[in-house]
């Protein structure tokens, strides 16, 4: 069962991204994925979400449940039926929501692993951390808004970004067969981003040398929204035999 449209508000929306050795990102990839790169670089990060009156779309009045949530997010492509596509592939969620994380994977796409969130924000500084449950994954992100993109970012200027980013609104999540991805669309009413100018930057996945060696993965830029009405669309999951028929 999936829920197939659901809507909401994004109160507030961090991208925050890392440039990333091709080749080091090329292996952490499952198939049938392969790394998206922009000007010779894989592109990584993480996605920390804070929805607001999240329901189905049927339901006109804004009313519904709010959480907080991040999702570790790589910039990819696949073939299907012959024809290249581009999206997200997403390893890893993580929500302090308990609904979300007891229905992720059942009745809406995706694994979710429950959270601890603790957000400090103001209109002039942002301070997110994030720690799962189960100790395998932390993070956290503090800055200042800003309008000063940042010189030495893979996509050269906000508005390159602002395309990149916005172009890659289909995710696939990892599910509870391997092999098999749920697949979730975004969809903005309007979009908006600001450069964010990071003052500090950590993530247990990014910042793993057994994953991504010394040198091959280094922080690019952040990126900032607020007050996004938007739609959650379920797709299709995507399967590759090969690994779904070995599980």
């Amino acid at each position: 069962m999936r829920i197939p449209v659901v809507r909401g508000l994004i109160d507030r929306r961090i991208l925050v991204n890392y440039r990333v050795d091709a080749a080091a990102m090329a292996r952490v990839l499952p198939a049938p994925f392969r790394p998206q790169v922009v000007h010779g670089f894989a592109v990584g990060g993480i996605c920390l979400i804070r929805l607001k009156h999240v329901r189905p779309r049927f339901l006109p009045i804004p009313w519904g449940i709010g959480s907080e949530n991040a999702a570790h997010r790589i910039a990819v492509e696949w073939d299907a039926d012959g024809v290249s596509q581009k999206g997200v592939y997403i390893p890893r969620r993580d929500t302090d929501s308990r609904l979300n994380s007891f229905a992720g994977g059942r009745v809406f796409p995706g694994l979710h692993h429950h959270a601890t969130f603790v957000a400090d924000e103001s209109e002039r500084r942002l301070s997110v951390t994030m720690r799962s449950d189960d100790g395998s994954t932390s993070m956290a992100v503090s800055g200042t808004p800003t309008q000063e993109f940042p010189s030495d970012s893979v996509f050269q200027t906000l508005a390159g970004a602002s395309r990149f980013f916005e172009a890659g609104s289909l995710g696939y999540s990892a599910t509870f067969q391997q092999g098999r991805f749920d697949g979730l669309e975004l969809r903005c009413q309007s979009w908006e981003v600001a450069p964010l100018d990071v003052a500090e930057v950590s993530s247990s996945y990014f910042d793993d040398e057994s994953r991504f060696p010394r040198g091959t993965v280094e922080f690019d830029c952040a990126l900032l929204m607020r007050g996004i009405e938007h739609e959650w669309h379920g797709r299709n999951e995507l399967c590759c035999p090969a690994l779904a028929a070995a599980d």
